[in-house]
């Protein structure tokens, strides 16, 4: 079995990325690892008093992100797909990229959003990074609306 890592952000597009990977998946009879990657500031907020933390705002962020993941992968699971799924705090670049290596991803999975000509526009710069540091294939799935 081909192991797929697969990042998403939750944007308009996500469903157009999961479906591609999912096409994907069921190709190579692979099984799909999804990973969410929240900012490691999430609970902080500016304010007349300068930069404040809010844990309750971080805890209830995470909670949310993590009842859409498990959906995404209930969704997955009922296309014939292996699926499971990962949320982690820090920066995304480094996370992704050391979760395709323990899960000794044969692909990761990334979605362009096309909003200009500009290449680093086109591609997203998380992907760009990826593309450009992994050491495994990576299949940019175009998710234009």
């Amino acid at each position: 079995m081909k192991n797929i890592i697969l990042p998403i952000d939750f944007s308009d597009t996500t469903d157009t990325l999961v479906e591609g990977a999912v096409d994907f998946a069921k190709e190579i009879a692979g099984k799909i690892y999804l990973i969410h990657v929240a900012p490691a500031d999430i609970g902080f907020a500016i304010g007349d008093m300068g930069f404040q933390y809010f844990p309750e705002i971080e805890k209830s962020e995470i909670s949310e992100e993590l009842a859409e993941l498990n959906e995404i992968e209930k969704r997955i699971k009922t296309k014939g797909v292996a699926c499971e799924h990962l949320l982690k705090q820090g920066i995304a670049t480094e996370i992704i990229l050391d979760y395709a290596k323990d899960k000794k991803a044969n692909y990761i999975v990334m979605g362009s959003h096309g909003r200009s000509g500009i290449y680093d526009v086109f591609v997203g710069s998380l992907t760009k990074d990826i593309t450009k540091k992994s050491p495994i294939p990576v299949l940019v799935v175009p998710c234009h609306n």
